[in-house]
């Protein structure tokens, strides 16, 4: 009687080397890319932070002649290498309302001699207000003046410069791509029908709401980081971890194992470094600077402070963007379901 040997399952006609075959290679291979992408891109983003056209208010002292803050904004954003965008604000109040809004990083009120006040939202992370205090210094000593600065829109006593929002989507964001691989790995990349499909999805939605409200009870009642908005953070949460499960769904459906490689270059290698956690993202590269809203860190963070910190604004916008990776991650999925690789088609008769 013949006996199967380990040997007759490895198919020897696709190995480059015993025990090596080309799939194991081309799959090294990608891991390699990654890992190499990954310090090329938190490398690449954080390495020199610097102040790129921060967004400034500036406002007038009360009684000051017509023009004094316009010729202030000039001067500002005429300083080499663009580190400001001004802008001229009418009243304090109209300032402040900019600041809140989140339209603006930080306001200068000009002072009737030569003490000025900054302004900032410390709650944005302390990065911008740092460098907007260290830029306005050198240009106020150069003019023998001084300048206070005030956070406006501090982070919670239990926030330390506003870096919870970050980790807490972060911690979403990763939920939602390992549950969809680990489901891709376990059960096959694509589903053998489109009833199979939905369940899987529907079984995603159920650990997003989970995920959501646990992330939420963790930085609410658990360690006391933020201070309510437990549902609107609940609903945010799961919004994130289904959205990334999702679009990570379609990507194995469509291209298999490789899938959670490029869910991986998405949401870690790209989607971290450009979210607005150590640095947000007028002190990043412009590359990195414009991806971030765009992905599902980037529009986690911006919606957790949102709501916490600044009424909502900010919010509603990157909830969009969430949106529109699940229904991406959605469609696709249910498209792909129960779809035969073209390498076994049945050829027609």
């Amino acid at each position: 009687m013949a006996t199967t040997t380990h040997g007759q399952h490895e198919a020897p006609h696709r190995e480059l080397l015993p025990g090596v075959t080309r799939r194991s290679v081309v799959l090294v291979v990608g891991v390699l890319l990654l890992q190499l992408g990954f310090v090329l891109s938190y490398v690449g983003a954080f390495h020199a932070p610097t102040p790129r056209q921060v967004p400034l208010a500036v406002v007038a002292p009360a009684g000051a002649p017509a023009g004094t803050a316009e010729q202030v904004a000039g001067q500002l954003g005429a300083l080499p290498g663009d580190p400001l965008d001004t802008r001229v604000a009418a009243t304090e109040d109209d300032a402040r309302r900019l600041l809140t809004d989140r339209e603006v990083d930080g306001v200068l009120l000009v002072g009737p001699a030569t003490s000025d006040t900054l302004l900032v939202a410390g709650a944005e992370g302390g990065a911008v207000s740092t460098a907007l205090s260290q830029v306005l210094g050198q240009v106020e000593a150069a003019q023998q003046r001084t300048v206070t600065t005030q956070d406006a829109v501090p982070a919670g006593d239990s926030d330390a410069r506003g870096l919870s929002a970050f980790y807490l989507a972060v911690g979403w964001v990763v939920g939602g791509y390992l549950v969809a691989s680990i489901i891709g790995v376990s059960a096959g990349s694509r589903p053998l029908t489109r009833a199979r499909g939905a369940v899987r999805l529907g079984s995603l939605a159920v650990y997003a709401v989970v995920s959501g409200v646990g992330g939420a009870l963790i930085t609410g009642p658990v360690l006391g980081v933020f201070d309510g908005h437990l549902l609107a953070l609940s609903a945010v949460g799961a919004l994130v971890v289904f959205a990334v499960g999702a679009f990570t769904m379609a990507l194995q459906v469509w291209t298999g194992l490789v899938g959670i490689g490029l869910a991986i270059l998405l949401f870690v290698v790209l989607g971290n470094p450009s979210a607005g956690g150590a640095y947000p993202a007028p002190l990043l590269p412009p590359f990195w600077s414009a991806i971030g809203p765009w992905l599902p860190p980037g529009a986690g963070t911006d919606a957790v402070r949102g709501i916490v910190y600044f009424g909502g604004a900010g919010a509603g916008r990157a909830c969009l963007v969430l949106a529109a990776y699940a229904v991406v991650g959605l469609l696709a999925t249910m498209a792909g379901a129960g779809r035969v690789p073209a390498a076994v088609e049945p050829v027609p008769a």
